[in-house]
């Protein structure tokens, strides 16, 4: 059974993150331009003066932050802002959307139109100061995620209905053509954020079905676990012994009190913790 764990509504909830060495978690309002968290039972804020929606972890006191023109170091006592590398911050038509750092210590990040504009989007990797495009026409980059082992990507575009999945070499580039993981359309899906727990499962939230569902690693579906939001964007594992499993919402052109809200439930899998981002 899931749990609300903040009541605030974001409009557009995404990229949860559990920092593991401060044990807090971190998410974003992307179309209200904030990052949210809770310490201590005390609500944080952070606004900013563009879309932000993703992160990884750095340090205890430094996020690397994707925005719609930027890739950027932010700290979060100082509140400090270092600019890292542009992110297609000539095209007006796009912004950031989901992402997540890689077991070598990469930060994978896609893009996609303000109104969701055919093929608009791309996904990057950033690697040891080189920001990289690996993946174009995309329409509604999701899903990024990796395998235990770290030979695996995965990553969606939700405009198809699919979850895709691709080696990765010793340096954690692709290495060859990405391939069908798994086909929601016979079911009428939408795959949103995803995050790979400690046996190789993949979770994935379906947008507008009030679920995140877990598959093999063969694509085979395991098991859903329901929450009271329509529109679950994006899941993340948390806590003392990464059992929790956290999932933001979107309360975009929804109404009722459950939209929006940040939820958790206890599961019986650990998660991976997540992976520190290497500058």
């Amino acid at each position: 059974m899931s749990t609300v764990f903040d009541e605030r509504q974001c409009t557009l909830g995404e990229g949860p993150l559990w920092h593991p060495e401060r044990q807090q978690l971190f998410w974003f309002d992307i179309l209200n331009k904030r990052l949210l968290s809770r310490d201590n039972g005390t609500e944080k804020t952070w606004q900013f003066d563009e879309y932000v929606s993703a992160a990884g972890w750095v340090s205890r006191t430094e996020l690397l932050i994707a925005s719609s023109t930027k890739l950027f170091l932010f700290n979060l006592e100082t509140e400090a802002s270092a600019k890292i590398c542009d992110l297609e911050a000539d095209n007006t038509i796009t912004r950031s959307n989901d992402g997540r750092a890689d077991p070598k210590g990469g930060f994978w990040i896609g893009t996609m139109g303000f109104g969701a504009e055919k093929n608009a989007g791309s996904i990057y990797r950033y690697y040891k100061g080189e920001l990289r495009k690996l993946f174009s026409d995309i329409t509604i980059s999701n899903a990024i995620c990796f395998s235990p082992d770290g030979k695996t990507a995965y990553f969606a575009d939700t405009d198809t209905l699919t979850i895709q999945k691709v080696a990765l070499d010793a340096e954690g580039w692709p290495a060859g053509a990405p391939s069908l993981f798994v086909d929601l359309s016979a079911d009428g899906f939408n795959p949103d954020g995803a995050v790979v727990d400690s046996e190789g499962f993949l979770w994935n939230a379906h947008w507008g079905a009030n679920h995140v569902a877990r598959y093999n690693a063969d694509g085979k579906f395991a098991e859903a676990v329901s929450m009271p939001a329509k529109q679950i964007s994006c899941p993340a594992f948390g806590g003392a012994d990464l059992q929790t499993l956290f999932a933001t919402s979107a309360a975009e052109g929804l109404t009722g009190e459950h939209e929006g809200k940040t939820y958790f439930a206890q599961v019986k899998v650990r998660g991976q913790s997540e992976h520190r981002v290497l500058l």
